[in-house]
């Protein structure tokens, strides 16, 4: 009975954003709580992963800041890339509603932020914070809804979440970063320029592709 209805409620489409809200709650609960101390300490204990010898220690929360969210992003990109390429984004004119809502998601809240924190010079460096797009709990809560939502909304919302966290990502690359590393930029460019010409050729070999994104 138990195996039925956890099978039941993996396979709806709501569970994604019913485990997204769930834990935002617990967490935020646990963090103004009692539990507070153990919630840091959990969130701060070392995970180690070693493989032939070599290993690799870091916090729990680095393992999910920068493992996770970047398992995360790369799902949400092969979604991004399906829409673009047969789906409802395959025409560049229609990137470009979504487009112009990231850069007034992004650029409104920072206005209204600066305008609110004009008068303290500590405040006003964090102008940037509100200019992000939460993706995670947008498409999450997006995810509530169901089949109730029109495909070309969830889309529409994934596209303008994307597009708003890459804008977010360039603004702390440029008013945020006291030494940019231009030359490690130039060699990055490198793989990218060869997953680009793979991608083209439709070579699709899995060990290349992981060892140049890595």
């Amino acid at each position: 009975m138990l195996l039925r209805a956890f099978d039941a409620f993996t396979k709806s489409e709501t569970s994604s954003g019913l485990l997204l809200i769930a834990s935002a709650v617990a967490a935020m609960v646990a963090a103004n709580s009692v539990f507070a101390s153990t919630y840091e300490s959990v969130l701060g204990a070392y995970l180690t992963i070693e493989i032939a010898g070599e290993g690799l220690s870091k916090p729990l929360i680095l393992w999910i800041n920068d493992g996770l969210m970047a398992i995360f992003f790369f799902l949400i990109g092969l979604e991004l890339k399906k829409e673009l390429l047969e789906g409802k984004l395959k025409n560049p004119r229609d990137v470009l509603l979504p487009g112009i809502a990231a850069v007034g998601g992004m650029l409104f809240p920072a206005l209204v932020f600066v305008y609110f924190n004009a008068g303290d010079p500590r405040a006003i460096t964090g102008w940037a914070i509100p200019a992000a797009t939460d993706i995670a709990f947008a498409l999450g809560i997006l995810a509530l809804v169901g089949s109730r939502a029109p495909v070309s909304l969830k889309v529409f919302l994934l596209t303008l979440a994307i597009l708003d966290d890459m804008g977010a990502i360039l603004i702390i690359a440029l008013f945020y970063t006291s030494n940019l590393q231009v030359e490690y930029l130039l060699y990055a460019l490198i793989p990218f320029a060869l997953m680009l010409w793979l991608n083209m050729e439709r070579v699709h070999r899995t060990g290349l592709l992981l060892l140049l994104g890595v």
